[in-house]
């Protein structure tokens, strides 16, 4: 299929205005053949023509560098509680929860839509397929991204060790406390690497390459050297991105300082750590990143790492606020996140563009040190792409990359009247001026819907098996309330402990 789009603006970042045109764009197959002038001689007999009218600009579609979609259908669902107490109640472990092909496939086409109608092109699922990831539920998940035509790279966030390997002072826990802390990880390393072998070798590089595995360890506290080092290698090997949550919230940070009961790390961060295991390398994704000090960010920086930021998330679950200004002063490449859909509550990319652009104001530096719109979306589009390990064919408009392209209205509320393209883009826009979205080629989405799968009937269906799934859920939630307090006593512990510095505000 080939698209031919005329008289649209085209973002281009190293213009003064962000853009060019009016001028054409000739989309062949899944990319971009053509900008220019020449655009419309080139076009075949049988081309699709989508006329900007000379107020429509065509960018490169969002990237949502960081999710987790075994949570879609949670939105809403729970209070504002710091990770660890939250974990309790989003991903629990019980069989009776295990979800069906079906169930998997729901949920994941649900935040596949959400994304597409509002101009998502491309994500990163780190997905927790609860309690294991047999193999019929990983092809659910990755039958629903080639159904709906996003592009999608997944892993599976799967941890190996127990919760008494995870946290902090510990010493004193009894009783149904201590059961739980030591009760085994739901499925051991071979099992998870044989899942990758799996999810490696049937979908990797499938659908024209849309489709692609990464490898996750969760966190470097959750796994054991040895399974974090199996993994590397698989990332070597295929070069596949390796997603490693890092230094989220206070009580992680708390497992360097000497006698808080994890004596495996020696004083050490957790990037330290990583780092003299020799697998801090420039494929790894260190998500959140919010409790990180000046030797951490030398060593992501000397790595060639990208940072993933998820602001939306960190404010709703109280971790922090990422040292952004000194993320960047390092020139560590930063990539944008939703996180999941109950730490955002929306799957909408826009939302954590705009939080990204203020949430940094509070830091106390110089306004000036404060992110500009133009730093906010390079991260959203070259940070995306450097986090995917896909740089120059996604994250821009331009010949040979891939049509992965969002068209805007600028006669839309949040361009009316029209100022500046990159403000207007951070602070304005919510999705709403979208009009049309296309991943590889494809128009995906088009005048507020999804077109590629029957919307409306994948809506119903994931209505219908949730309320059906209520009563358990419900039964896992009142279980968790019983551990709640003793989680939550390791966070205010965590809380009370001098960690040497602060990313909290107030």
């Amino acid at each position: 299929m080939s698209v031919l789009f005329t008289d649209v603006l085209v973002w281009a970042p190293a213009e003064a205005a962000g853009m060019v045109g009016p001028t054409d764009v000739l989309v062949t197959g899944d990319a971009v053949t053509a900008v220019g002038d020449g655009a419309r001689a080139l076009a075949p007999a049988d081309v699709r023509t989508v006329d900007g009218a000379g107020h429509h600009v065509l960018l490169p579609g969002l990237v949502n560098a960081h999710f987790h979609s075994p949570a879609n259908h949670l939105k809403g669902a729970f209070r504002s509680r710091p990770l660890e107490t939250f974990m309790l109640y989003e991903s629990p472990a019980d069989p009776a929860l295990t979800p069906t092909p079906r169930e998997a496939y729901l949920r994941t086409a649900l935040g596949a839509l959400e994304m597409l109608r509002t101009g998502t092109t491309s994500v990163q699922d780190d997905a927790f397929l609860m309690p294991t990831p047999d193999p019929e539920v990983v092809d659910a998940v990755m039958q629903a991204y080639a159904d709906t035509g996003i592009r999608a790279c997944v892993a599976l966030d799967q941890p190996e060790l127990p919760d008494a390997d995870k946290l902090p002072f510990l010493a004193d826990a009894d009783g149904e406390f201590r059961a739980a802390l030591h009760a085994p990880a739901p499925a051991a390393a071979p099992e998870l690497l044989a899942a990758y072998e799996h999810l490696i070798g049937r979908w990797h590089g499938s659908h024209g390459g849309r489709l692609s595995a990464a490898v996750s360890i969760s966190a470097p506290q959750r796994v054991s050297p040895e399974y974090f080092a199996a993994l590397d290698d698989l990332s070597r090997r295929h070069d596949l991105p390796l997603f490693a949550h890092v230094l989220e919230t206070r009580v992680q940070r708390a497992l360097s300082v000497p006698g808080t009961g994890q004596d495996r790390f020696a004083g050490r961060s957790l990037v330290r750590y990583v780092a003299d295991l020799g697998l801090l390398s420039e494929r790894v994704n260190v998500i959140h990143a919010v409790w990180v000090d000046e030797d951490d960010l030398d060593l992501i920086a000397a790595a060639g790492a990208v940072v993933v930021h998820n602001p939306v998330s960190n404010l709703r679950l109280g971790s922090g606020v990422m040292p952004f200004r000194a993320v960047r002063e390092r020139g560590i490449p930063v990539a944008l996140g939703v996180d999941e859909a109950i730490c955002d509550d929306t799957v909408n990319t826009w939302g954590v563009v705009k939080a990204a652009g203020l949430v940094h104001n509070v830091s106390g530096l110089d306004a000036e040190q404060w992110p500009t719109a133009t730093e906010v979306l390079e991260a959203l589009w070259e940070g995306g792409a450097a986090a995917m390990r896909r740089t120059g064919q996604i994250g821009r408009v331009a010949v040979g990359a891939q049509a992965d392209l969002v068209l805007l209205d600028l006669h839309a509320p949040a361009f009316t009247p029209f100022n500046d393209l990159r403000g207007q883009l951070v602070y304005c826009e919510n999705g709403g001026s979208v009009r049309l979205t296309l991943v590889a080629g494809r128009v995906v989405a088009e005048a507020g819907r999804v077109v590629s799968v029957d919307e409306q009937a994948l809506l119903a269906e994931a209505r219908e098996l949730h309320a059906a799934r209520l009563p358990a859920l419900r039964r896992t939630w009142t279980a968790a309330d019983a551990l709640l307090p003793a989680y939550d006593a390791v966070v205010r512990r965590a809380a009370r402990t001098d960690v040497g510095m602060n990313r909290w505000i107030g």
